[in-house]
């Protein structure tokens, strides 16, 4: 079965860090994009950040620039977020998501941050003091 499992999601004060974990089973990520999502109440899902997990190139946008880093650990199977300065508006559910292609296709899941195929069930952030 294809799963992505997110973890590490809680609560945290303001300018506090978390570092979010997505595990795959089932399939390997080698040759996939992995990206990180997040959804807050009443509000659309927004694109965060992606990685190449083919080549380690990384990805984004402009809500995940400067206080978001993503990793890989190939050998695990995982991507980490690590999330730096978090502040109350960061406060949502956060979810990776993963597709698989060719090359030019995880550049492109990467640089428009749509079209994956598979989705972790979710993991709460809760940024308040």
């Amino acid at each position: 079965q294809l799963q992505l499992v997110e973890s590490g999601g809680g609560w945290v004060q303001p300018g506090g860090s978390l570092r979010l974990s997505c595990a795959a089973s089932g399939f390997t990520l080698d040759y996939h994009a992995v990206g990180w999502f997040r959804q807050a109440p009443g509000k659309e899902r927004e694109g965060l950040t992606c990685i190449n997990m083919h080549d380690g190139s990384t990805y984004f946008a402009d809500s995940g620039k400067g206080r978001f880093t993503i990793a890989r650990d190939n050998a695990k199977n995982t991507v980490y977020l690590q999330m730096n300065g978090l502040k109350p508006e960061d406060t949502a559910v956060y979810y990776c998501a993963a597709a698989g292609g060719t090359l030019e296709k995880l550049h492109r899941l990467c640089v428009y941050l749509r079209d994956f195929d598979y989705w972790g069930q979710g993991t709460q952030v809760t940024v308040s003091s």
